[in-house]
């Protein structure tokens, strides 16, 4: 069981076997990076960002809101160090852009990319990296409604020429998509001096084959739903308020007592991931992770940001707040900052921040 969990961190990093929970029934997947919340604005309001207004990294979140991006042209980099308390050199990049056609259409792109220095519980595995190559389509399909469409290139480098169960591990290599609905509805007083906007959002990330990395054992990309919520009110032009909640979960088998899973084909486990927990719907809601968080901007010039994320004790324990703060400047240039605050001291992801500017014409 050690060996597996060893094998299973070294491919990616998942936190809940850094916590090393092997009494628990937690899904395992590879890439785990394509779920991670890259930039500062999501990252300062609970990991929360498939109903919130569109930006520069929409496709990220919901791809279908990427047409409720301000400007015609946008850009944005984000950097986050992970896991600092538990390993030293490992971080998340993020870099995407977009460019408006015109008739609601917009067209984006986005890279990816992780790097591991190596486990520092287990320094002999070799450092490596994740990468992913997303291409992205989004258009109006009403006043109200968008979706869109992602394609993405993997590369796992992670563990490369360690000796697993006899077999070298190399690296993994696949294709996967996304595709998002974005439904927005807006309304203001006669006076023009109150704004109120209702966004819903629909996501559903990483559908694509498993990888293998050549160890006998094949790892389900990490497809992820999610389903969100947003309200936003703006008074006098000054001041705005912006508040959403959503909910996620991974479509991938649960693990079963004496089974191997990853042998299921990809589809069918995305399908019967809404049912395949030994402990019924009760496990099924178990798995369900909760996200939410609050911004209020002033003037349009500067933001202060908050939030939450829960996840069942038994599958995986990330408890934490977030806080942040964002800052606009000339009109055009954003830079954001976030802070994930765990609720247990002694957990992993203690020291966690993230750094994203922006721009937009």
């Amino acid at each position: 069981m050690k060996a597996n969990l060893l094998t299973l961190a070294c491919l990616s990093c998942v936190i809940t076997n850094a916590l090393a929970q092997t009494n628990y029934r937690i899904s395992e997947a590879a890439a785990n990076f394509l779920v991670w919340a890259p930039d500062a604005r999501a990252g300062g309001m609970g990991h929360a960002g498939t109903a919130t207004s569109g930006d520069a990294n929409s496709a990220f979140w919901n791809v279908g809101k990427l047409t409720d991006a301000p400007g015609n042209l946008g850009v944005t980099a984000s950097y986050s160090p992970w896991l600092p308390y538990i390993m030293n050199g490992a971080w998340l990049g993020h870099a995407a852009g977009y460019k408006k056609l015109g008739k609601g259409q917009v067209i984006g792109a986005s890279v990816q990319y992780f790097s591991d220095p190596g486990i520092v519980s287990a320094p002999s595995l070799s450092a490596g990296g994740d990468i992913a190559f997303s291409g992205s389509y989004a258009r109006q399909l009403g006043n109200h409604f968008s979706a869109g469409i992602t394609l993405k290139y993997l590369s796992s480098d992670i563990g490369s020429g360690v000796v697993v169960l006899g077999q070298s591990l190399k690296p993994a290599r696949a294709m996967a998509g996304d595709i998002g609905f974005y439904y927005k509805s807006q309304a203001s007083d006669m006076a023009g001096d109150e704004h109120m906007v209702w966004t819903v959002g629909a996501t559903i990330a990483n559908i694509g084959p498993k990888m293998n990395y050549g160890s006998g054992y094949e790892y389900f990309l990490p497809t992820m739903l999610r389903l969100g919520g947003g309200f936003s009110y703006t008074a006098n032009g000054q001041h705005k308020l912006n508040v959403t909640a959503e909910a996620g979960k991974l479509l991938i088998p649960t693990p079963q007592p004496g089974r191997n899973v990853n042998q299921t084909p990809y589809l069918e486990g995305i399908v019967k991931s809404f049912s395949d927990a030994p402990g019924g719907f009760k496990e099924e809601m178990q798995e369900v992770t909760i996200a939410m968080g609050a911004e209020y901007w002033y003037k349009d010039l500067f933001a202060l940001r908050g939030g939450y994320f829960t996840e069942n004790k038994e599958k995986g324990d990330r408890k934490f707040f977030t806080t942040g703060a964002g800052a606009r400047i000339l009109k055009h240039y954003s830079l954001d900052f976030a802070y994930l605050i765990p609720t247990d001291s002694g957990s992993p992801m203690k020291n966690m921040y993230k750094l994203t500017a922006s721009v937009d014409f």
